[in-house]
Formats: structure tokens, C-alpha cells, sequence
């Protein structure tokens, strides 16, 4: 990434000197290396050439800054795609795109209505979208902005949410999965939304924070290449009067666009639009001010974004009449079994919704007969048992025959992204040879 952004200059915390002392002599255009520390803490004889701390880089100039002028479409930010297929990419952000960003999806009241009472507490990287705008957003309405540093384990984080009465959280879900058995025993009176992304939301995820915290999950969906907020799930008032089941299913939606982004459904490799009847599943495709048009010197750009300014997610989708999207799965993710395509996001969340689950990824593993079935990959809760049949029984009543795992393995972890995705590429390279059990 340093290279393919032709880096100048690296900032980091003292903890990755090791890190930089492995890669900087790979690392030809960086010119100067700045430790996040006071001079004193920085040590000797590190071998990093041109490092210095960064209050030593700063002393010697001027407290004030007068803000230069220049275009709105100067670049602003780049961030990388978590790469979960082949090298990550660079997503290019100018001034215009994240300050309307900023303005129209989270600032205002369509968008997550950020106010100036606010307490905002990012769990997301940086590096992650410009923590999905949570960077910006909060200058806008005037609201503090709480930034977790290093320590992210469930227990700094809900202590970090109950001492700075945080008002609004975002992160993606195995954050709050790993939280959720500390939900109980800390105030979190102040929280009026917890946001999710980045991978869906699991139905029982949601439901469990709204049973223990009367808060259920706030979905929404994204991608670096769309700065990244997509769509949000804010339920609309024609839900009011639902039930807690139906209100249950709609969250679990990723929910409508914010004014400005278009989105549209096609079939596969084409560009011919389906119905928005909620039964029709095509790519999800969207274009607006703030979606990315390309990537950064990166010859992959014509296969993600069209020459009318959509860009193909890799999304499989569901639309319904008012717009509210329905993920069914990555592209690269679903199963093909005997030529049907099996959703292994929907798998996920029905797993995940058996009360001896903590975690759960499906995969496809090759088959003799079918061309691929899916194999269920599951964590267990600490302290909580369950069995193969415990597992397929729980799913049985839930979905087609065919659809049912042709095995359950259970894990310790399922590896993840730097951004805390689930990692299936990982996931199918340790299970390549697997061998799925006859029948």
C-alpha cells in the first residue's frame, strides 16, 4: 500500500516500531518517518532513517495555520479496500465528496441526525473509510468525538461508552458480539444508536442488544468505494404499529439510500434492471456524489465501475417497493450447488441465532456431485455446548433441505480482516481439502 500510494511521509505509534524497522528499506518514496510521541520517548539506534517524534517535528512551527484555498475536487484522503480478494485498492476521496459525505448522510436528520448533544464514539478504524465519516460528521453539528485508542477489547470499549455517556457508537459486528455479555453490567442509558456495517447484522445480534438494552442495532451498509455509507435502516413510522417480529425482520435490512446515491439491481454481467418487488436478486449497483468513479492507478477499475459512474458492488440484492435493500450475499460468497445458488449470509444469521453460538461463517468446499455445499464454520460461546445435530437441527426448520450445511466444524476463531470482517478467504484456503462426509 505505501509503495502504491508513492507514502512520503508515515506516522505511527511506537508499538509498530518493529514494523517499520522490517519494511523501510522496501519502502523507497518515504522520505521521513514520525514516531506519535514526545521526544523523549523516542529510543536510540532504531536503524529507521529520517525518523523523528512527532512533537520534535512540530515544535519548530507556528501554532496558527492559515487554510490555504483550492479546488473541491482536490484530493483529500485515500483509503485502501480490505483486500479480500488480491492486493487492496486505493479509494480516492476528494474535499467535495467527504464533505458532502459528511453533510448529507450523517449530518442531517435522513441520515443518522447527528446533533450537537451528541457524544460520538467511533469503533472503526481509521483506515477503515475515514472511520465510515465519524471523523468529520461530528465538527459539523458540534458534538464530541470520542476516539477508543489502541485498547479496543470489548471491556474498554463498554467501559469507554458508559463513562463518556456516549450517545451514539458505530462498529462492525463482532465488536458488538464480543460486548454483548457486558451489556448488563454498565450504564448505557446515554446510547440512542449503535450503528453497524461493514458485514451484515445477524437477526439475533440486534434483538439480543433490544431485550437487554431496549436499543436494538442500527444496520447500514457501505464500502470504502462508497465513503462508505450506502444505505442506513432507520425504521420508518409505517412500522410503528408492527409487531417485534416484524419490526425484527425489517432491521434486518440494510436499509434506503440517502438522498444522492442512486442504486439499481441488474442481472449478473449485465446491465438490465430487475423489479424492485423484493423477490428478484441481481448485483446491487449505485452511483452519487460521494461513490467512488475509480481506483487509484489500478488497471481493476473497469471491472468495478461502469462508464455511466456505477459502481458494481459485488453485491448480491433484493429491493422492495419503498426502496429498502436486502443483501442476500457476495457474489464470491455464494454457494453453487447443483446450479442453485445458497446464500451463505442467510445461513449466518440463523446460525448465529442459536443460543450456543457465538460466531458462525459459511463456505463453499468442493463436492463430487453438486460442484460445492456449503460447511459451516462455528464458535461456541464460552462455557456453551453444542453438537453437529444440535446445530443442523436448529437450522432445519428454517430453511430448504437443500440448503442445510453438509457438515458443522467448530473453531476457535473465525479469522478476520484488519477491519474485523470475517475472513472467508482464509476460511477456504484452511479448508480447501476438506472432505464433506457421505451420506
Amino acid at each position: 500500500i505505501a509503495n502504491h500510494a508513492e507514502d512520503q511521509v508515515l506516522c505511527f505509534d511506537l508499538t509498530f516500531l518493529p514494523l517499520v524497522q522490517a519494511i523501510h528499506a522496501r519502502c523507497p518514496t518515504i522520505r521521513k518517518y514520525v514516531a506519535l510521541c514526545d521526544a523523549d520517548k523516542l529510543p536510540e539506534g532504531s536503524g529507521v532513517p529520517n525518523l523523528v517524534s512527532y512533537e520534535a517535528w512540530i515544535g519548530g512551527h507556528p501554532r496558527t495555520y492559515e487554510w490555504p484555498s483550492f479546488d473541491e475536487n482536490s484530493a483529500s484522503s485515500m483509503c485502501y479496500t480490505s483486500g479480500t480478494t488480491g492486493n487492496p485498492k486505493g479509494v480516492l476521496y476528494s474535499h467535495r465528496s467527504t464533505y458532502l459525505h459528511a453533510l448529507q448522510s450523517l449530518s442531517n436528520a435522513v441520515g443518522i441526525g447527528l446533533n450537537e448533544r451528541d457524544v460520538v464514539l467511533p469503533v472503526v478504524p481509521m483506515f477503515h473509510a475515514n472511520a465510515w465519516g465519524l471523523a468529520q460528521a461530528p465538527l459539523f453539528a458540534g458534538a464530541d468525538l470520542v476516539l477508543p485508542g489502541p485498547n479496543m477489547t470489548p471491556t474498554a470499549i463498554v467501559e469507554m461508552l458508559e463513562r463518556e455517556r456516549v450517545t451514539l457508537t458505530a462498529g462492525v459486528p463482532t465488536i458488538w458480539i464480543g460486548m454483548l455479555p457486558l451489556v448488563g453490567d454498565h450504564d448505557l442509558s446515554s446510547l440512542r444508536t449503535i450503528l453497524c456495517g461493514g458485514s451484515a447484522v445477524p437477526r439475533a445480534l440486534s434483538e439480543a442488544y433490544r431485550e437487554k438494552l431496549g436499543l436494538p442495532i442500527t444496520q447500514a451498509w457501505g464500502m470504502t468505494e462508497t465513503s462508505p455509507l450506502g444505505s442506513i435502516n432507520e425504521l420508518p413510522s409505517s412500522y410503528d404499529n408492527c409487531s417485534e417480529e416484524e419490526k425484527a425482520d425489517a432491521r434486518a435490512r440494510q436499509g434506503i439510500p440517502p438522498v444522492g446515491v442512486d442504486i439499481r439491481i441488474v442481472e449478473p454481467g449485465g446491465t438490465t434492471e430487475l423489479p424492485w418487488d423484493d423477490v428478484a436478486t441481481g448485483e446491487l449497483q449505485v452511483r452519487g456524489p460521494w461513490i467512488a468513479r475509480s481506483y487509484y492507478n489500478d488497471d481493476r477499475s473497469a471491472e468495478s465501475f461502469t462508464d455511466d459512474g456505477w459502481l458494481r458492488t459485488g453485491d448480491v440484492a433484493a429491493v422492495d417497493r419503498q426502496g429498502n435493500i436486502r443483501v442476500v450475499d457476495r457474489t464470491k460468497d455464494l454457494v453453487k450447488s447443483g446450479g442453485e445458488w445458497i446464500s451463505t449470509v442467510e445461513l449466518e444469521n440463523l446460525l448465529m441465532g442459536h443460543p450456543a453460538v457465538s460466531e458462525a461463517a459459511v463456505i463453499g468446499v468442493a463436492h463430487p456431485k453438486w460442484n460445492e455445499r456449503p460447511l459451516a464454520c462455528v464458535v461456541l460461546r464460552p462455557e456453551a455446548s453444542a453438537t453437529r445435530e444440535d446445530i443442523l437441527e436448529h437450522l432445519r426448520p428454517k430453511v430448504a433441505k437443500w440448503w442445510l450445511p453438509d457438515d458443522v466444524v467448530f473453531v476457535e476463531e473465525i479469522p478476520k480482516t484488519s477491519v474485523g470482517k470475517f475472513s472467508k478467504k482464509d476460511l477456504r484456503a484452511r479448508f480447501a481439502d476438506y472432505v464433506l462426509p457421505t451420506a
